[in-house]
């Protein structure tokens, strides 16, 4: 395909989305290097994103421009590339979220550096969605996010909870101090694994560098906040299986999820290269026939739009404080992450994306569960 022919291609994609080449409104792109056009055509999303980052291409709002395309579905109008299809058979043939896998994401995401999340994230170090319903800033949601959870699992004191990917433990650190529970969180990152142990200093708090297959203790509490995302398909009942034997038998379990419209096996080859290695989102689908026979559905709640908020949020601090941390990284990181944090925000934005919080019992909540906003 010669050069006008692509960014003729691209153009009329382009135009279903109402953005423009060359256009002065803040979601219009401007071509900085020619072969943007057959690169994108030939590569897609892995295409658009690098060319970004390779400083080929630009736009005043990423966000604003993703959400127009995702919802004019024009990554699905384009044509199938060898990326989508590499990732397609790979899915189908390896389980790259096995056991031998379960550290990749921690080594290649959360151990990049905790000063980076530091100048992102909340002062509690949350890295989930926030709740907005009453909240003024970012401290405020996640606060309201965290006590959200506790009161949907009815936390009282000498209560025993698990926090499956607990992160860097904002959450358990707040829900031992503001609830009386005693709490074991796991993670696959070193990094979060030594942060949270300090960050918990004097609570009834324990943290493992662990896999969740490997968990053998019994809890009254399960949650899982921003984890699920990173089991895979192959490994989803698996994953039931085991906090269902690590839920007591009146016990409650929350999970907290980001979310698809609908059920695949391969992510966003751009996200998986730079940001989420062997990430994957679950369906609704997908989330209920791992639980059959497992537990009951009592509670489904859906806020994916605060997320976009959240993710805005990030992006306005991480700017913010870009002078801080910036000799750690090049502008290429600068532009990557930038990117995949206003990537991610289209994505919710034109509803592509969700974000689910589903409370389920073992056996039924005697009297039925009160749902709680």
């Amino acid at each position: 395909m010669n050069e006008n022919a692509g960014k003729r291609a691209i153009r009329k994609l382009l135009d279903l989305a109402d953005v423009r080449i060359g256009g002065d409104r803040p979601w219009d792109i401007q071509v900085r290097n020619q072969g943007f056009f057959a690169r994108v055509l030939a590569e897609g999303s892995l295409g658009l994103g690098e060319s970004y980052m390779d400083g080929w291409w630009e736009c005043d709002a990423l966000d604003r421009f993703f959400a127009r395309v995702l919802r004019a579905k024009l990554d699905r109008r384009a044509r199938t590339n060898r990326e989508v299809l590499w990732a397609a058979m790979k899915a189908r043939v390896l389980n790259t979220q096995r056991r031998a896998k379960a550290f990749d994401i921690g080594k290649r995401h959360y151990d990049i550096d905790n000063d980076l999340f530091a100048v992102m994230l909340d002062k509690g170090m949350n890295y989930s969605c926030g709740y907005w319903r009453e909240a003024e800033g970012l401290d405020a949601a996640q606060e309201a996010k965290m006590d959200l959870v506790c009161r949907k699992m009815g936390l009282a004191s000498g209560m025993t909870l698990l926090d499956i990917g607990c992160g860097w433990g904002g959450f358990v650190k707040y829900a031992a101090e503001t609830y009386g529970v005693k709490v074991i969180g796991i993670t696959v990152s070193r990094e979060q694994a030594e942060f949270a142990r300090v960050f918990c200093r004097g609570l009834p708090v324990e943290i493992r560098l662990q896999d969740y297959r490997e968990l053998r203790q019994r809890f009254d509490r399960i949650i899982s906040i921003g984890m699920f995302e990173h089991v895979g398909f192959r490994n989803y009942r698996t994953y039931m299986r085991v906090v269902h034997r690590c839920l007591e038998s009146k016990g409650l379990f929350l999970l907290h999820t980001i979310a698809g419209n609908s059920s695949t096996t391969t992510t966003d080859p751009w996200i998986d290269k730079y940001i989420f290695p062997n990430s994957m989102l679950p369906s609704s689908r997908q989330i209920a026939s791992s639980v059959e026979g497992f537990f009951v559905l009592e509670d489904w709640h859906g806020f994916g739009p605060h997320y976009d908020k959240t993710l805005m949020a990030w992006h306005r601090n991480f700017n913010a404080r870009w002078e801080d941390i910036r000799n750690n990284y090049d502008e290429r990181f600068h532009r990557m992450w930038n990117y995949y944090l206003l990537s991610c925000a289209g994505c919710f934005r034109s509803r592509r994306n969700q974000l689910w919080q589903i409370v389920f019992s073992k056996d039924g909540v005697r009297g039925g569960y009160e749902s709680i906003r």
